[in-house]
């Protein structure tokens, strides 16, 4: 019998002045949030490395008594910086009932143009790990190049050019130290003047 269906369970984090659309896998399991939010694991190094390139404090927005997050300093730094979130699948299986990409089944991906239209001063996209890039490049004809972690690429889609970066997993079962990963965001956002 197959594993059963799962509907994202956010909704988009769509800031009006959004240049930046960060784009994930799925959600890992809710037994596993500690803030009702994107990257909600605390074994996930996403806002340590916010925290490092943007206030040279990778606790920045930990509330590390507690082993959760600062939502509301999450949320006003990302309005701030004009940079959206959402996730690249809409409709999931966990094949082996893990947080694990490489067992994840997508049965719908992400509304890309719902989210675009959103957010119209959005020319660049950013996906965090290969499903993530993977699923993002469905929306785009099969002739479009996917970036990699070292090479940007470009697609002209709903009437504008948009850059796509892939980014490495933040993730703690992508084996690099946080310092390098924090490394790769820094310049990105310097690429692209959020920093």
């Amino acid at each position: 019998m197959l594993p059963t269906e799962e509907t994202h369970p956010l909704l988009p984090f769509l800031p009006k002045t959004a240049k930046l659309l960060m784009l994930g896998s799925f959600p890992p399991q809710q037994s596993k949030w500690k803030m009702n939010f994107y990257y909600p694991n605390y074994q996930n190094d996403m806002w340590r490395i916010m925290g490092i390139i943007f206030y040279e404090d990778p606790l920045y927005f930990l509330d590390t008594s507690h082993k959760s997050f600062h939502l509301s300093q999450i949320k006003d730094f990302l309005t701030a910086h004009h940079i959206a979130i959402f996730d690249t699948a809409y409709k999931v299986r966990r094949l082996k009932g893990n947080a694990s990409d490489k067992f994840l089944e997508v049965i719908e991906p992400s509304n890309l143009p719902h989210l675009l239209n959103a957010i119209p001063e959005c020319k660049s996209i950013m996906t965090t790990g290969e499903k993530a890039t993977q699923t993002l490049m469905q929306h785009f004809p099969s002739n479009s190049v996917a970036p990699t972690i070292q090479q940007a690429s470009q697609v002209h889609f709903l009437d504008r050019n948009i850059n796509l970066y892939r980014m490495p997993s933040t993730s703690r079962a992508y084996p690099r130290p946080i310092q390098e990963k924090a490394e790769a965001y820094r310049a990105l956002f310097k690429t692209i003047g959020l920093l």
